[in-house]
């Protein structure tokens, strides 16, 4: 089991510290929910994680197939909803720069969709992947 603390600093901000490399994250509550909005909020660092984990997997089965997609891309989009606050929708737009073939496509797209972070959300949050491959 993985555990981070997470600090309160006040000021609607938060850091959290990586105990295995020392890395800091802070987080902040956007402006229109009474942050500064000066980081990542809570919010967006989830739609983050779920970007961050596409392409991770798909990292991972290309580097099984010998492929390098270095320079690839995922494109979050978040929208959220009121009564109560909540993420109502985070559509990722993969973008691999490198020519595929159809076969290394496919199971790079599967990759994207075992996401655990993509697993983990509620069903009711539409989270859409679309994709876009380089063309020869």
């Amino acid at each position: 089991m993985s555990e981070t603390v997470v600090l309160y600093e006040g000021g609607l901000r938060c850091t959290a510290r990586h105990e295995e490399s020392g890395v800091t994250i802070t987080t902040d509550a956007p402006k229109e929910n009474h942050g500064q909005g000066s980081s990542f909020s809570p919010s967006e660092l989830l739609s983050v994680s779920l970007g961050s984990c596409v392409l991770s997997l798909m990292g991972i089965v290309a580097r099984s197939m010998d492929l390098d997609i270095a320079g690839s891309s995922a494109t979050v989009r978040k929208k959220m909803a009121n009564a109560p606050r909540r993420i109502v929708n985070i559509a990722i737009d993969v973008y691999v720069p490198h020519p595929l073939t159809e076969e290394q496509a496919t199971k790079l797209e599967a990759a994207a969709h075992a996401c655990p972070v993509h697993n983990s959300l509620r069903p009711e949050l539409c989270a859409p992947i679309t994709f876009r491959w380089h063309k020869s």
